[in-house]
Parts: C-alpha cells; sequence; structure tokens
C-alpha cells in the first residue's frame, strides 16, 4: 500500500525550497510567517545576524488564530517594525498558500505601512 505524505512535511518540503533562495538583510529583512491550528505568529527576522527585531502572536494578543486574528497580528508586527525604523520587508508566507489567514495577515501588515 502506498503511504500518504503529511501535509506539514509538504509544507516544510515547499519552506525550505523557499528559504534556500530568500534570506532577510539588515536593510531589508523577512518577514516570516507561522500557522498552528489554533494560533498564527509572525516575526521579523534579519537572517544575516541571526535575529529576531521584531514578532507578534496570537498568543501574546490574547486572541484566536482566525482571519480577524491574523489582521490583528499583521498590523501590530507591521506597527512594531515601523517605530524600528523597517519599512520594507521579503514576505515569507512559510510554505502556505497565499489565501485566507496569511493572506489576511499581509494585508494588513501592508495597510499598517510595510512594504513588499
Amino acid at each position: 500500500m502506498i503511504t500518504q505524505t503529511k501535509r506539514n512535511a509538504i509544507r516544510q518540503r515547499i519552506h525550505d525550497r523557499i528559504r534556500r533562495k530568500m534570506t532577510g538583510t539588515e536593510v531589508r529583512p523577512r518577514l516570516n510567517v507561522y500557522r498552528s491550528l489554533n494560533h498564527i505568529y509572525a516575526q521579523v527576522i534579519d537572517d544575516q545576524k541571526g535575529e529576531t527585531l521584531v514578532s507578534a502572536s496570537s498568543i501574546k494578543l490574547k486572541t484566536g488564530g482566525n482571519v480577524a486574528a491574523a489582521k490583528e497580528i499583521g498590523k501590530a508586527v507591521a506597527e512594531l517594525a515601523v517605530k524600528q525604523g523597517i519599512k520594507k520587508v521579503v514576505f515569507d508566507r512559510g510554505g502556505y498558500l497565499y489565501h485566507g489567514r496569511i493572506k489576511a495577515l499581509a494585508d494588513a501588515a501592508r495597510e499598517a505601512g510595510l512594504e513588499f
């Protein structure tokens, strides 16, 4: 019988392929998105230094992991990044489809002042 590949393993393989081509710099850091079943997380990362500059999650804001929470996280991470002088980022969707919560987070981050 043929074994079925797990969805997260497929997503991780796609994410690894994306990450080989994409890096965040000091001038243009990477906005990384991770979504679990219950929560959504966003980080602005400088890959050259290996440090997280800004982060926001639905756990910190005490919201769920739905589309409305994704909009709040996108807005929050963008506001924190703009406070630190970060205007342009590279968007790393984490291997997820650009749809639903990922799209809502990206749109909210753009509205709050980030460019990507």
